[in-house]
């Protein structure tokens, strides 16, 4: 049987390479973006991408593009934005947008994609969340709260079709070096500590590795740093208050 996957966010960064991937390993893949030139760019070598101009803010777009192509087995939403302002500062039209796009964006990939799947009785669902959702730094608020609207929305998703037959991930990686993240860094280097972006094959191959095991894991940690701040989180948050307080805080 010939698999299908759909990717969000397929112009750049994460999602580009996550249809690339899926396209060299022989799936059919839709690749949508708001960008037609990067669109186009991502399936320049790949005869088995088909790409689709389309805004995940809007249903009824991404109801017809689902429509068109079959309900995928495999979902890739990776479009999101992460714009980096103090809280105070950040007008409600930013944060409303954020929140549209990033949270009400994936509900809305979820109920155009996820009922074919529950109807085939099969299928994966790889949501993009962030560890800024579990560890919330400066200039991070409305960022970080679409992000955490993510997993509480997928943990619902979990509790409600628990034997379904389909996989739900939701990866919270630390900073991705993608267009976005290389912007914001040079823009404000103290809000990135000083860290460079990990190379996202390294999110993907993380994915790939948590959808090949049988265990039923919701969260995907990518890399030890995740891991071990997710852990830190859980079981030490002053601790790691304090020590992401002083590496983040302009001197």
């Amino acid at each position: 049987m010939r698999r299908t996957g759909l990717v969000t966010g397929a112009g750049s960064g994460l999602g580009a390479l996550a249809a690339q991937r899926l396209a060299a390993a022989g799936w059919d893949v839709v690749a949508l973006d708001l960008d037609e030139v990067a669109l186009a760019r991502t399936a320049l070598r790949s005869p088995n991408m088909h790409t689709r101009v389309c805004d995940i803010t809007d249903p009824k777009a991404l109801e017809a593009v689902v429509a068109e192509t079959g309900a995928p087995h495999r979902v890739v939403h990776a479009a999101g934005i992460g714009p980096m302002e103090p809280a105070l500062e950040q007008s409600i039209d930013e944060v409303e947008r954020i929140l549209r796009i990033n949270y009400l964006g994936t509900v809305h990939v979820v109920k155009a994609t996820m009922p074919g799947m529950l109807e085939r009785g099969g299928g994966e669902l790889v949501l993009f969340s962030s560890l800024a959702s579990w560890v919330c730094t400066r200039k991070t608020a409305a960022y970080a709260a679409s992000k955490a609207a993510i997993n509480a929305y997928a943990e619902v998703l979990v509790n409600e079709h628990s034997g379904s037959g389909v996989k739900i991930r939701v990866v919270c990686p630390r900073q991705v070096d993608t267009p976005g993240f290389r912007k914001a860094a040079e823009a404000d280097p103290a809000s990135t500590a000083g860290m460079k972006g990990m190379p996202p094959g390294v999110v993907l191959d993380a994915v790939d590795r948590s959808l090949a095991r049988p265990a039923d894991d919701l969260y995907v940690f990518p890399g030890a740093l995740a891991q071990i701040t997710a852990g830190l989180k859980r079981h030490a948050p002053g601790l790691l208050r304090r020590v992401i307080a002083k590496a983040t805080t302009p001197h």
